[in-house]
C-alpha cells in the first residue's frame, strides 16, 4: 500500500513539474503584437507628401483652366443678368444658348477632372501603402513580431509602431532619392 501511495505522489510530482515546465516555455515564447496607424502613414509619411505634391503638379494646369472657364461663365452670367432685359429677344436667346452650352461643357470637364484626379490619387496612395507594407514587413522581421495589425478599434501606445514605420519609410525615401538607380521594390 505504501509503495502505491508513494508512486502516486511521484507521478503527481512528475505531472506538476512537466506542467510548470510547459508554462515556462509558453511564457518564453510570448507572442509579439504591434499596430500601425495607416491613416497617419498616408498623412505624415514623406512618400505620401511627395505623392500629393506630384498630383498637384500634374493637375494644376487643368485646375487653372477650369477656374478660368468658371470665371468666364460667371462673367457671362452677370452680363446676362445686367443686360438681358435690354437685349433683343434673338440676341438674348443666342446668349442664353451660349451660356448653357458653356455651363454644360464646364460641368463635363469638371466631372472628368474629379474622376481623373480621384483615380490618380488612388493609384498614388496604393503605391504609398505598398511601400509602407514592405517597410512594416521589414520591421516585423527585424524585431521578431508575430502579428502587426493596421486597422483596430483601439491600440495601446505601448504596441503602436507607427513612428518606427514613418522613420523607416523616410530613410527608404531618402536612400531612393540619393541613389535613384537602386530600388528595393
Amino acid at each position: 500500500m505504501r509503495t502505491g501511495k508513494l508512486s502516486k505522489h511521484i507521478a503527481l510530482a512528475l505531472v506538476m513539474s512537466v506542467a510548470l515546465g510547459l508554462i515556462g516555455v509558453a511564457k518564453a515564447q510570448e507572442t509579439r503584437i504591434a499596430a500601425v496607424n495607416s491613416d497617419r502613414i498616408l498623412r505624415e509619411s514623406a512618400a505620401a507628401k511627395a505623392a500629393q505634391t506630384k498630383l498637384e503638379q500634374e493637375f494644376s494646369k487643368r485646375d487653372k483652366a477650369l477656374q478660368d472657364v468658371a470665371a468666364r461663365l460667371k462673367t457671362m452670367s452677370d452680363a446676362m443678368d445686367k443686360n438681358g432685359a435690354t437685349m433683343a429677344p434673338a440676341e438674348r436667346a443666342a446668349k442664353q444658348r451660349d451660356l448653357s452650352q458653356l455651363d454644360q461643357d464646364f460641368q463635363r470637364k469638371q466631372r472628368e477632372f474629379r474622376e481623373d484626379l480621384n483615380q490618380r490619387r488612388n493609384e498614388e496612395l496604393a503605391a504609398v501603402l505598398d511601400k509602407a507594407n514592405k517597410v512594416i514587413k521589414q520591421v516585423a522581421e527585424q524585431q521578431h513580431y508575430d502579428l502587426i495589425v493596421q486597422e483596430a478599434v483601439y491600440v495601446s501606445p505601448r504596441i503602436d509602431i507607427t513612428d518606427q514605420v514613418l522613420k523607416a519609410l523616410a530613410a527608404n525615401q531618402a536612400s531612393l532619392s540619393t541613389n535613384p538607380g537602386s530600388s528595393s521594390n
